[in-house]
């Protein structure tokens, strides 16, 4: 049986993720797994301060060093537990019954590819704990390092999700005519997480020839599926269009794909990635 993924850390976007895993796991009737991580905190060199530390006080100061490690190891578990245990709470809350808790020490980054397997969709925060909006672009980097190293790790849909989440009623995708762009047309139609949204499906022009006749296939192939489909052929740059037509739409998820080979997926493998989701005040799906 496949599960959602959820990702917690305790930041304030917590409570939007729960929300998000919650929308999915009815729409998708799986379970929902939340996933805390216990990352080693950065020392920044100062790891081993023995050379640095007097012959005569060197033995207790490392046995204090080391016991506060010890104690700051317990309580970042129990913390984590209690996060685990409220995240569990709150979708109970709101109707759902299957879900389970999973607490690890490491790097986030393999702790979620360790699930991949029974993973059918994984969902993030696109604010973690250590971002500050009054230290914006300097704290969005480490979270831009999780987040395009995810993208770059696993191939189950990613799911990003920013500090509050309202059940979409439409979502955009944006398409780009080519046979893997095809593929996430087909992931759609097939995967259930959006039966019954309206689709804004989107293409900006380039100098490929029958963008109009392949953006016309791609509608007619999701409205046979009995998705309503509003078709458009924008102009211009390609990140400036699509944030443009979001906002004059009032689209409620952006749906993209990696797509290999073209200026789409550069929007998602390239330092584009970070910062189309930290202009987005939308939840972000990509498509692997």
């Amino acid at each position: 049986m496949n599960k959602i993924i959820a990702c917690i850390d305790g930041s304030v976007v917590t409570s939007a993720i729960c929300e998000a895993a919650a929308w999915s796991a009815k729409r998708l009737n799986k379970p929902i797994l939340f996933l805390h991580t216990i990352e080693r905190p950065q020392q920044h060199g100062a790891d081993d301060l023995s050379g640095a530390i007097g012959l005569g006080a060197r033995s207790k100061l490392l046995a204090e060093m080391a016991a506060l490690d010890e104690q700051r190891g317990k309580l970042a578990l129990s913390h984590g537990k209690e996060m685990l245990t409220a995240a569990a709470d709150h979708v109970s809350r709101l109707g759902i019954v299957d879900i389970e808790q999973k607490q690890r020490h490491g790097d986030v980054i393999d702790a979620i590819a360790e699930l991949e397997d029974d993973a059918r969709l994984m969902i993030v925060g696109r604010d973690g704990e250590d971002h500050d909006t009054k230290q914006n672009k300097a704290k969005f980097k480490v979270l831009g390092s999780h987040i395009e190293s995810l993208l770059r790790t696993v191939h189950t849909p990613l799911f990003v999700v920013p500090s509050t989440f309202k059940q979409p009623q439409n979502f955009m995708l944006a398409y780009d005519g080519r046979a893997t762009a095809d593929k996430a047309i087909d992931k759609i139609i097939s995967g259930g997480l959006l039966n019954g949204l309206e689709c804004h499906l989107v293409m900006v022009r380039n100098n490929e020839s029958a963008q109009a006749e392949k953006l016309a296939a791609a509608e007619s192939r999701l409205k046979e599926q009995g998705f309503k489909v509003t078709a458009s052929l924008l102009e211009g740059n390609i990140f400036d269009s699509l944030q443009n037509y979001q906002q004059q739409n009032a689209i409620d998820l952006l749906v993209m794909g990696a797509f290999a080979h073209s200026k789409i997926r550069q929007l998602f493998l390239g330092s584009n990635t970070i910062g189309m989701i930290e202009r987005s005040v939308s939840p972000l799906i990509v498509l692997r």
